[in-house]
């Protein structure tokens, strides 16, 4: 809200809790106020109260695009707004389907999230907050958003607890318009990363028990020598404000060094270190298979030890 480029932001406070109001406005949203409207609706307001506050949202952000301008809308959370019509429906007698929502929920969402969109004369940009229960991402109310919305950013709790913010899943989150909003060079920088955070993925658990041995794969070697660079470009205080043409170029020079990784040849003699300069872990894990009957070579292979002379 603070940084974006849109002329005008229309924030919808549905559902949450009285005390964050006042924080937010003076603490988060500071100067981004003099150019936003604020739509607040606590949780101890009716249900009825709390559909309404997103309703005037979107019809507020429907002026604005009206008018000619690029409006940002923002909503925490469309989940609130998907309970005040639950308790409304079941109110009403209607019968509880997917998790105790009735039907008239998921009637409730596109008529809402539909009206977000492009004109002629203007623009309004939606992003909406869903609360996940148990982190199950395919609950009914994110698996009824996304197949309606344009995309989807996936926060971890796991990358919050390491202390990365903001704590986004890039490998989960998906936009469906990128490929027609960027350049192609962008759009390869983009691949580019994920395919290397990907890799880093599905060997993390093997890197951090320490039994991975350096030159075994040359993807993983590069995962493993990219992923803090990566990681540091992810990192941003809330403070901190980047431009698109400043974050555009961070990604292409990502991508750049990550070409000049490839081009270094890896150290045929990393795979023979000497025991003092190999891990713990792959030490303990090598003990271990010694004990077992069975011993390692260089490419992590086993073979078995014969009585009285190794075969």
């Amino acid at each position: 809200a603070r940084h974006a480029g849109a002329d005008g932001n229309v924030i919808a406070l549905v559902g949450e809790r009285g005390r964050e109001v006042r924080e937010f406005l003076e603490r988060d949203l500071g100067d981004g106020l003099r150019r936003s409207v604020v739509v607040v609706v606590t949780s101890d307001q009716p249900a009825l109260l709390r559909i309404k506050g997103a309703m005037v949202a979107l019809t507020i952000a429907e002026y604005f695009r009206e008018q000619g301008q690029d409006a940002l809308l923002m909503m925490d959370s469309l989940t609130r707004v998907a309970m005040a019509q639950r308790e409304i429906g079941l109110a009403a007698g209607e019968p509880p389907t997917t998790k105790g929502y009735p039907p008239s929920v998921f009637a409730l969402l596109p008529r809402l999230l539909e009206r977000i969109g492009t004109t002629t004369r203007g623009s309004s940009t939606g992003l909406f907050a869903v609360l996940v229960e148990a982190d199950d991402m395919n609950e009914p109310i994110s698996d009824a958003a996304r197949s309606v919305l344009d995309g989807h950013i996936v926060l971890s709790r796991r990358m919050a607890q390491r202390g990365l913010y903001p704590a986004v899943d890039v490998l989960g989150s998906v936009s469906r318009v990128m490929p027609e909003v960027v350049s192609s060079e962008h759009l390869a920088a983009a691949n580019e990363i994920r395919r290397v955070l990907a890799v880093y993925a599905e060997s993390e658990d093997v890197i951090n028990l320490g039994a991975y041995v350096a030159g075994s794969n040359p993807h993983v070697d590069e995962a493993i020598a990219r992923v803090p660079a990566i990681e540091d470009f992810i990192r941003q205080r809330p403070e901190e404000a980047s431009s698109w043409e400043e974050t555009a170029a961070a990604l292409s020079g990502l991508r750049a060094r990550g070409a000049e990784t490839e081009a270094v040849p890896a150290d045929p003699g990393a795979a023979h270190a000497p025991a003092a300069s190999r891990p713990p872990a792959a030490l303990a894990w090598e003990s271990e298979l010694a004990r077992e009957g069975l011993v390692t070579d260089a490419g992590g292979s086993t073979e078995e030890v014969e009585s009285g002379a190794q075969a």
